[in-house]
């Protein structure tokens, strides 16, 4: 017989979901595109850095992304600009950004129109 830990749901996925029915759901991820990873001409958001945008009823803004990798010379600044684009956007009352590596990012996670810039299809 198997243990599951307890911390681990069973089906629960890695990336929690975004708040994609949120009013500001659609400028807070054009806030993101507007961010670029400086080694690849892409924006973060298509990308596939962005795991998961979660705004809550008071327009408070959880962002999780990770990096391509690890080592990423921007891993400490990316953040902050993350932080700065999508607190421009008018209504919303705060912006937090956490980094993750877990599940860790691969190009199955761009978009069609990222793969398409990068010359992947």
């Amino acid at each position: 017989m198997t243990h599951q830990p307890q911390d681990k749901i069973e089906g629960a996925p890695l990336i929690r979901p975004s708040s994609t029915d949120h009013p500001l759901y659609e400028t807070v991820a054009d806030a993101c595109r507007t961010v670029f990873d400086p080694e690849i001409p892409v924006n973060i958001f298509d990308l596939g850095l962005v795991y998961t945008i979660d705004i809550d009823p008071e327009n408070a803004v959880n962002i999780t992304m990770t990096l391509t990798a690890p080592g990423c010379p921007v891993a400490g600044e990316m953040p902050g600009w993350v932080a700065d684009a999508v607190g421009a956007v008018p209504g919303i009352k705060q912006v937090d950004v956490a980094m993750t590596f877990d599940p860790p990012w691969g190009m199955d996670m761009m978009s069609d129109e990222a793969k398409l810039e990068l010359g992947f299809m």
